[in-house]
């Protein structure tokens, strides 16, 4: 247990680490089986009692992969549509899309900001903004927002569970990941709840038209 513990301290030191948080934030935006969240909650429980990776820096880092992958979700779906890809044909995805295009029609901001939290809500709303041409300046405003509040509240989540934890930083890295997953499904009821769940005959509504 010692000898992967302090693997985990000397892997979170080293500067390739905040390149592999950019990279899984960046794929997790367009393709949702990458767990960014994962990543940067279990690297902000090492850095809570370890002081690597640099909070601020986990946050930027996240926040700017996340920015890149939502805007590059958006330039997917704005090219190619929503049916293009096998896993964008599966009946979750489509009820998916179905619902993030009735409800970009009716408060398009709000679902934008709040999305980001939602692992397959967030792929789902950022190719139907792009699919039905939501304004791109307003689009890149707000996902720079969504960004950087989601990363500040994923590391708070890695730094709070993790301070329990100094002794044992895998155990620390486990138990900040099963809560921000927890705390994730939450989000996804309350949000469902004020905005309304799927139809259940979702999967007989066609996708919004592909531009």
């Amino acid at each position: 247990m010692q000898a992967i513990n302090d693997f985990i301290l000397a892997a979170a030191g080293q500067p390739w680490v905040l390149f592999l948080v950019f990279a899984c934030c960046v794929i997790d935006g367009f393709f949702p089986p990458i767990p960014s969240e994962s990543v940067v909650v279990g690297l902000a429980a090492v850095a809570a009692t370890a002081d690597v990776p640099n909070p601020i820096f986990l946050i930027a880092t996240a926040a700017a992969g996340a920015f890149l992958g939502d805007n590059t979700a958006y330039l997917i779906g704005r090219r190619t549509g929503t049916r293009r890809w096998a896993w964008m044909r599966g009946p979750r995805m489509q009820k998916a899309f179905s619902w993030a295009g009735t409800e970009l029609h009716k408060r398009p901001a709000s679902l934008i900001l709040v999305a980001r939290f939602v692992p397959i809500g967030r792929v789902a709303v950022n190719l139907t903004a792009g699919v039905s041409h939501y304004p791109r300046p307003r689009f890149v405003g707000l996902t720079v927002l969504s960004g950087l509040l989601w990363a500040g509240y994923s590391v708070a989540i890695g730094l709070f569970f993790g301070q329990w934890f100094a002794d044992n930083h895998l155990l620390g890295v486990i138990v900040a990941v099963i809560c921000a997953i927890g705390l994730g499904i939450v989000v996804d009821i309350g949000i469902s709840r004020l905005r309304g769940r799927v139809p259940a005959d979702a999967d007989r509504t066609p996708p919004p038209a592909e531009g």
